[in-house]
């Protein structure tokens, strides 16, 4: 397989992940196999939804690769197949390359979907050690890059943290980020160097 079907390949699996988390039930669902290996009955009673619906959306999210059975265990009239989501920011990272309408339109309806979910987890903030930040800045590519690539280890760091819900000596805490480049607001334009162009008519 050439190099070019290998990167079609990564670019079609990251968009099928970025398809399946784009539901709040398998958001929260993958936040709570993060930190144990649940079966989808055990998922049911912890989520407050059905057992037919948590095994529709871990069967989903299974496809996509975001969680794997990690054990089976014999239970009275049956073996209960547990599963376990290996947390890291990488299911949501996407390729610098992947610029399709596709891409374009998982990605809006996934920030949509995350804007959703903290302003739902507003409603339950309490005092503490806590971070707000909202910049559309103009900085240097190499610095974005850095930028990146720190949250996503803060993040990886949050979920290999991560304990079964509950846990004495822990407790309940909400991240949500969205890093992404944009376009240039109206009247400016990206210079070849990736700096701002003045598009207004000054000649200066």
């Amino acid at each position: 397989m050439s190099e070019t079907d290998d990167e079609r390949a990564i670019a079609a699996q990251r968009l099928e992940q970025l398809r399946a988390t784009a539901h709040p039930l398998r958001l929260r669902m993958l936040s709570l196999l993060t930190g144990a290996s649940m079966s989808a009955a055990e998922i049911a009673r912890e989520l407050g939804v059905t057992q037919a619906n948590a095994s529709y959306h871990l069967r989903l999210l299974e496809r996509a690769g975001l969680v794997r059975m990690v054990e089976e265990v014999k239970l009275r009239g049956g073996v209960a197949r547990r599963f376990r989501h290996e947390g890291s920011s990488e299911p949501f990272a996407v390729a610098e390359s992947t610029t399709t309408d596709e891409f374009a339109d998982a990605h809006a309806h996934f920030t949509a979907l995350l804007a959703n979910a903290m302003r739902e987890r507003g409603t339950r903030r309490v005092p503490g050690p806590s971070v707000n930040t909202d910049a559309e800045l103009w900085v240097a590519p190499e610095v974005w890059r850095k930028i990146v690539e720190q949250v996503g280890e803060a993040s990886a760091l949050l979920h290999a943290s991560a304990m079964p819900p509950r846990t004495e000596g822990t407790v309940p805490v909400s991240m949500t980020t969205a890093l992404f480049r944009v376009t240039a607001a109206e009247g400016t334009a990206v210079g070849a160097d990736g700096g701002a162009a003045d598009t207004t008519g000054s000649d200066r």
